[in-house]
C-alpha cells in the first residue's frame, strides 16, 4: 500500500510527462564538475577580477528547495557533496513559458530527484560558494520519500541510526549518512593498497573456485549445494588455502587472492556467513618472515588510509606501527590466567578449562579446548597489535611441526581490538604426515566436531609431486576494515550484510 506521499510523487510523475518533459531521459548529461571540487578550487578574487565566472555542469540529488517566489535556492548532492543552487525564473526560463520553473521545479520536483544543472560560481552574499543555474534539466523522478537528514556548514543533524533500516536499505543510507561512503572508500583504499604492496613484491593475483567438491583449508561449517548436470554435492568455499597451494606446487612462487567465503555459522557484530579475505602464499619462506612482512603492510595500510600509524578504534587509539608485540600462545595463556598448560594432557587441559568457567563439550580435543581458553580469557585483552605464536599441533591440522618445540607448530594469529584479524604459518609439506593429520581430523569429526577439516585426497596427490617449504597467510578484510574505519560492527563496512526476511515488506519506513 503506497503512503501519501509517495501517491504525492506519482502524481507529480503524471504531470511531468503532461508537460512534454521526459523524467527519466535516456540522454548522458556532460558533467564536467563536482561539488567537491568547485568548492576547493574556488577563487572569489580571481571571478571577481575579471568577471571570468567558472562555467560548470554538475548533476546529483536534489536535497533541500527553499522556495522564494522568482528565485529559488536548492542543494545538489553529487557523488563528492553538497553545493547549493540559485535557480532564478527568468535564467531557466528566458522565453515566455515559465512551466520549467513554476511548475517543475517549484511544484513538482522533490527531494531526491536527480536534475542536471549548468551555470557559473560565485558567492552569495553570505560568502557561501554556489552555482547559478542557466539550464535545469531533468534526469530520474524519485518516487519513493528519503528520510530527512539535516545537514549545515558540513555537520549533520538527525542522522538516520537504525541499523535494521540503514544495513537493508543501504543505497538509501549511502544517500543520507555521508560518513557511510567515507568508510566504503577507505575499504576500497585498503585493498588498493594491499594489491600495490603484493604486485611490487612480484607475486601474482589470481582466481580459485568458489563452488568446491570438497571444502578445506579451515575449521568451518559448510553451504551446501547441488549440481544438476553433475549430479554431485558441491560446497561454497570456507577457505581457498589449499587451491592456493596446489599453485605453489605448479612452480608460482608467490600467488595470493581476495576471496568470497563462506561460513554456516553464527552472526555478530564480528561474524557474517559471506566475508572477505586475503589469502597470500610465499615460496621459501617461513612464519617469521611472515611476521615482519604483515607488520610492514598492516602499517602501510595505516598510513594510506588514516595517514597515521595511530587509529582511533573505539575508546582505544591502536599504533600498527612496527615492530609488535608477541607471545607465544602457552605464554599468553600463563600471562592472563596465570596457568601453565604447556605439559598439561587433554584431561588436564579439560580440567583447566572448568575451573577458569570456559565452556566445553566432549567433542572437543585437547587443541579445541586450549583454543576455548584462549579466547575466553585472553583474546579480549590483546588490545594493541599482537602476534600469538607457536600453537599446539591439535589446533593446525595444515602448519608444519615447529622445527625446535615438540608438540607445536609455526603458526601466528595477528590480533587487534580483540579479535584475530590474521592466521599465518609455516605450511606443512610432508604428504605422510598432512595424511595423518587430516586423519585426525576425521576421528574429532566423528566424535561430533562439526568443524573438523576433511580429507582432501587430490590435494595429498599434488603434495606428493612435492611441494617447496612455504608460508601462508589469511586476513579478514572486514574486520581489518573494521579497525582502520573505527566501525563497531561488521555488517557497518559491508555494503549489503546478510539480514533476516522484512517482517513488514514494504512498510513505509519515513516521512518526508
Amino acid at each position: 500500500m503506497l503512503s501519501e506521499q509517495e501517491i504525492v510523487r506519482r502524481e507529480a510523475l503524471t504531470q511531468i510527462k503532461t508537460l512534454g518533459i521526459n523524467p527519466y531521459p535516456a540522454a548522458a548529461f556532460p558533467v564536467n564538475a563536482y561539488a567537491t571540487d568547485i568548492k576547493a578550487n574556488y577563487n572569489k578574487a580571481e571571478e571577481e577580477a575579471d568577471r571570468n565566472y567558472q562555467e560548470v555542469a554538475l548533476a546529483g540529488r536534489i536535497m533541500m528547495k527553499r522556495i522564494m517566489g522568482k528565485a529559488s535556492f536548492a542543494e545538489l548532492q553529487d557523488s563528492t557533496g553538497r553545493i547549493q543552487l540559485y535557480i532564478a525564473r527568468d535564467t531557466i526560463c528566458p522565453e515566455e513559458n515559465k512551466d520549467l520553473y513554476n511548475k517543475v521545479f517549484k511544484k513538482l520536483s522533490d527531494i531526491g530527484d536527480f536534475i542536471g544543472i549548468k551555470g557559473n560560481t560565485f558567492t552569495t552574499k553570505t560568502g557561501e560558494i554556489s552555482v547559478k543555474v542557466t539550464e535545469f534539466t531533468f534526469l530520474s523522478k524519485s518516487l519513493r520519500p528519503l528520510p530527512i537528514v539535516k545537514e549545515k556548514d558540513g555537520e549533520v543533524y538527525d542522522a538516520v541510526t537504525d541499523p535494521d533500516f540503514r544495513y537493508r536499505q543501504r543505497y538509501a543510507d549511502l544517500v543520507i549518512n555521508p560518513a557511510v561512503k567515507e568508510t566504503f572508500r577507505k575499504r576500497t583504499q585498503i585493498y588498493s593498497t594491499m594489491r600495490k604492496y603484493l604486485d611490487e613484491k612480484g607475486y601474482l593475483e589470481v582466481e580459485t573456485p568458489i563452488l568446491q567438491p570438497i571444502y578445506g583449508g579451515a575449521a568451518a561449517r559448510p553451504f551446501k549445494t547441488h549440481h544438476n548436470t553433475l549430479d554431485m554435492t558441491l560446497y561454497l568455499r570456507i577457505a581457498n588455502e589449499l587451491y592456493l597451494k596446489r599453485l605453489i606446487v605448479g612452480g608460482f612462487e608467490g600467488v595470493y587472492e581476495f576471496s568470497k567465503d563462506f561460513r554456516n555459522e553464527g552472526m555478530s557484530r564480528f561474524h557474517n556467513p559471506e566475508f572477505t579475505q586475503i589469502e597470500l602464499y610465499v615460496s621459501y619462506k617461513d612464519y617469521n618472515w611472515m611476521m615482519d612482512m604483515t607488520e610492514e603492510m598492516i602499517e602501510e595500510v595505516a598510513m594510506a588510509t588514516n595517514g597515521t600509524t595511530k587509529v582511533q578504534v573505539g575508546e582505544n587509539v591502536i599504533d600498527f606501527k612496527r615492530p609488535w608485540k608477541r607471545y607465544t600462545m602457552y605464554e599468553a595463556i600463563e600471562h592472563f590466567t596465570g596457568i601453565d598448560i604447556a605439559e598439561m594432557d587433554e584431561d588436564g587441559v579439560r580440567e583447566t578449562a572448568k575451573k577458569l568457567h570456559v565452556s566445553v563439550d566432549p567433542s572437543m580435543g585437547r587443541g579445541k579446548l586450549i583454543d576455548e581458553i584462549f579466547g575466553e580469557k585472553c583474546e579480549g585483552q590483546l588490545i594493541q597489535p599482537t602476534f600469538i605464536t607457536d600453537y599446539p599441533v591439535e589446533m593446525s591440522p595444515l602448519a608444519k611441526k615447529h622445527r625446535d618445540k615438540p608438540g607445536l607448530v609455526e603458526r601466528f594469529e595477528g590480533i587487534c581490538n580483540g579479535k584475530e584479524f590474521c592466521n599465518a604459518f609455516s605450511e606443512l609439506n610432508d604428504p605422510i604426515d598432512q595424511r595423518e593429520r587430516f586423519e585426525a581430523q576425521l576421528e574429532l569429526g566423528k566424535r561430533g566436531d562439526e568443524e573438523a577439516m576433511t580429507l582432501d585426497e587430490d590435494f595429498l596427490r599434488a603434495l606428493e609431486y612435492g611441494m617447496p617449504p612455504t608460508v601462508g597467510i589469511g586476513i579478514g578484510m572486514d574486520r581489518l576494515a573494521m579497525i582502520m574505519t573505527n566501525s563497531n560492527s561488521i555488517q557497518d563496512v559491508l555494503f549489503f550484510p546478510q539480514m533476516k526476511p522484512e517482517a513488514n515488506q514494504g512498510e513505509e519506513t519515513s516521512e518526508e
